[in-house]
This record gives C-alpha cells, structure tokens and sequence, in this order.
C-alpha cells in the first residue's frame, strides 16, 4: 500500500521546491560569421544583414 503523508504540505514548502523552475536565464548570443557582432540564435544580424552566410536584409542605397 501506499504511504500516507502525516501533515499537508503547506504552500511556502510547496512553493520552495517548485522555485527552481522560474528562475530566468540569459539568452543564448552567437557570434555573427559575417561581420563578429552578437546576436540571437536563429535570427538576422542586425548589424549586417546575414543569416547563415547569406545576405537577408539589403539596405537601400542612398
């Protein structure tokens, strides 16, 4: 059979063991391969405009 916990488990002791889940963690920067520069993963520099050795994002020519 089962064992039956003798008290309830109040919310504060609840709560503590469940704290390890909302801690916040910084997000994960590469390094551009184009121009160096840090960025998100998986994303366009934004300094450059290249994403996975190709240019994306042209800027317009004055």
């Amino acid at each position: 059979m089962a064992i039956v916990p003798k008290r309830k488990t109040s919310k504060a002791r609840r709560n503590k063991r469940r704290s390890s889940v909302w801690k916040i963690s910084a997000p994960t920067l590469s390094k551009c391969s184009h121009c160096g520069q840090y960025h998100l993963c998986h994303r366009v520099c934004g300094s450059c405009g290249f994403y996975r050795g190709r240019q994306v994002i042209f800027e317009k020519e004055a």
